[in-house]
């Protein structure tokens, strides 16, 4: 084959329409790293997220995974080990402060910044493409509303990120290390969700289609891919062990998209998480662009096809949000250029951003809005944080009823991983992780359950309500008006019981 289109010769590539009209430096093939800008940028992103990280209290999945880190293992029914385990070192270095839990979330938020501006001087983009691609991260709803938090849906798209940046690396300069960091970038990933594997699963396939088909042909990327595997087998051998939840949790996420919109409300919903005007031009007018150029094709294609692939198989709309960045690279590259349409460039101008950011403020975002009006009220915040606040009332709402010697069994797991983190009483649930961490000891023990009793109060010969979660709407979040319970009178071992009504 000629040495032309996606299979260019070793160190050269043929930029076509991510051309940048600014000087490259001959040595390196790409332009100076705009520096300056792209790190005040990351900074005022940091600042930002560290101010208001200590502003509300727990969400709910930051209280599971600070659970799950205390029983650390290899796997649990949801998820790979790594944010237990990024929850267990923090909350060891600073017990009970969920600001301090929240720095590596900050840290990998700062970093996909410059991860974003990197991606644009990789396809040919000098200082303006650079600081572009930096600020639409920088204003992108997804990304910060996340970043603010520990979650899953914060270190898998950063990863994403990083694995791009390298691919794209790769076809600039052909140097194969880059292909083994790509495995471990995906060994990260695999060890935060499992998505990956469904963006590699189209890379591969797009790269069969529309080449460079080179890669394929290099040990490096199979070297790569087998550290992926290698990091990732104890993981799966604890999914072999336990009957393989997360295929079941799979189904359950599928279910409950019907409550997102479903299938018609997946792309909406994952454009508009791009950010409220900038980042979803963007997003669309970069995806054009890797579609139109021969070399970068097949990245275009991948950004597509995990989009489809996610949306036919019930994911949830952020999980495409690891390749915003790269579309967002793309765009600003050509914007740069000039070779972009002006309505294009007219987006990526500081009014458009200025107004991003006034509506991120609008739409409650970041935890900014007051935590609560009037007594007589309801609680003044947002979507994003109203499970934020709430949940040490909620454990007092527990303790102030609970009878001596008792433990508690959660319906929830948030409830129940609540109750584990924040009190000193023995707390077991049945949902999600949780229910693979052992059922109650057998001892005669009073039980205070927290939630609907249909499954459990079976197992009990006497079931009454002592209490009531979160009865003040001051401090609501998802658990108010759960009932609290006391069961008494065990008819059937806790083995049996767990056996029975243990769920995702």
């Amino acid at each position: 084959m000629s040495a032309t289109g996606a299979d260019r010769g070793p160190g050269v590539v043929d930029r076509g329409i991510m051309t940048t009209t600014a000087p490259a430096r001959a040595e390196t093939g790409v332009a100076p790293f705009a520096a300056r800008p792209v790190w005040l940028i990351a900074a005022a992103v940091g600042i930002v997220l560290t101010a208001v990280s200590g502003r509300y209290g727990w969400f709910g999945d930051e209280l599971y995974f600070v659970a799950a880190g205390h029983h650390l293992d290899w796997g649990y029914a949801d998820q790979p080990p790594m944010l237990p385990l990024l929850a267990l070192l923090m909350d060891t270095l600073a017990p009970g402060h969920v600001w301090a839990l929240r720095i590596p979330s900050t840290l990998a938020t700062v970093a996909a910044v410059v991860l974003a501006a990197l991606t644009a001087r990789e396809l040919g983009g000098a200082r303006k493409a650079q600081v572009i691609a930096a600020a639409t991260l920088a204003v992108s709803p997804g990304f910060l509303a996340n970043g603010h938090l520990l979650a899953t849906s914060t270190f898998d798209p950063i990863l994403w990120t990083l694995l791009t940046w390298l691919l794209v690396r790769w076809l600039r300069t052909r140097a194969d290390s880059l292909l083994v960091w790509a495995g471990v970038a995906t060994a990260f990933a695999l060890q935060v969700k499992f998505l990956v594997v469904g963006f590699w699963a189209v890379a591969l396939l797009a790269l069969l289609i529309c080449g460079p088909r080179e890669i394929l042909r290099r040990p490096a990327l199979w070297l790569g891919g087998a550290i992926a595997v290698v990091a990732t087998v104890p993981t799966l051998l604890w999914q072999a062990a336990n009957g393989w939840p997360q295929l079941e949790m799979g189904r359950v996420i599928a279910a409950e998209q019907v409550y997102a919109g479903g299938m018609l409300g997946f792309l909406p919903i994952g454009v508009f998480s791009a950010g409220l005007v900038v980042g979803s031009v963007l997003g669309i007018h970069g995806l054009g662009r890797l579609l139109r150029h021969p070399l970068y094709r097949w990245l275009g294609i991948t950004a597509l096809g995990t989009a489809v692939l996610f949306m036919v198989t019930g994911g949830r709309p952020y999980y495409i949000a690891g390749v915003f960045p790269l579309l967002w690279a793309a765009s600003a590259v050509a914007i740069e250029a000039g070779t972009a349409q002006r309505w294009w460039r007219w987006v990526a101008t500081w009014p458009m951003y200025a107004l991003t950011v006034v509506g991120l403020g609008f739409a409650n975002v970041l935890p900014i809005s007051p935590i609560a009006s009037h007594a007589d009220r309801p609680l003044a915040v947002g979507n994003f944080q109203r499970d934020e606040i709430g949940w040490p009332e909620m454990v007092a709402d527990v303790e102030r009823v609970a009878p001596p010697g008792a433990i508690v069994v959660g319906e929830s797991y948030w409830s129940s991983s609540a109750v584990e983190v924040l009190s000193e009483l023995p707390a077991y649930g049945y949902s999600r992780g949780p229910a693979y961490w052992g059922p109650p000891p057998e001892a005669d023990t009073p039980v205070v359950f927290v939630g609907d009793p249909a499954e459990i109060g079976r197992y009990f010969g006497e079931v009454r309500q002592v209490g009531v979660l979160d009865n003040d709407r001051r401090v609501a979040n998802l658990s108010q008006g759960t009932p609290i319970l006391l069961l008494e009178g065990r008819n059937a071992p806790w083995a049996e019981i767990w056996a029975e009504i243990r769920r995702l």
